[in-house]
């Protein structure tokens, strides 16, 4: 008798997890980048107090931020190229793919 394993083969795309599928709707997008100014404005009311509360709550509120907004995206494009030492930084702190990507690049130019 031999075992024969079936994969099972979806057509198309992926299952997309519940949280892309609701960014595809309007309201939900606006949610979601209110919710992270709102986080971005009690991240310094946070950090007076003792613990990294600033340090947790500013990345996520920008990263929410710039997920669901174009224009947020540009702004932090000018910034970041104003400001690279700061952008930098801030990348770091979000761990965002783009900056991990340009640090592997540096290094291998460089070797």
């Amino acid at each position: 008798m031999q075992l024969t394993f079936c994969l099972p083969t979806s057509g198309g795309m992926a299952k997309r997890s519940l949280y892309q599928r609701l960014r595809t709707n309007a309201q939900v997008r606006t949610a979601l980048f209110v919710f992270g100014v709102l986080l971005i404005v009690a991240s310094p009311i946070v950090g007076v107090l003792p613990g990294p509360g600033f340090l947790i709550l500013f990345p996520l509120g920008l990263m929410l931020c710039l997920q669901n907004s174009a224009w947020a995206k540009r702004r932090y494009v000018r910034f970041k190229r104003r400001h690279p030492r700061y952008g930098e930084r801030v990348d770091r702190i979000m761990r965002r793919v783009s900056a991990a990507r340009r640090r592997a690049r540096e290094s291998f130019d460089g070797d």
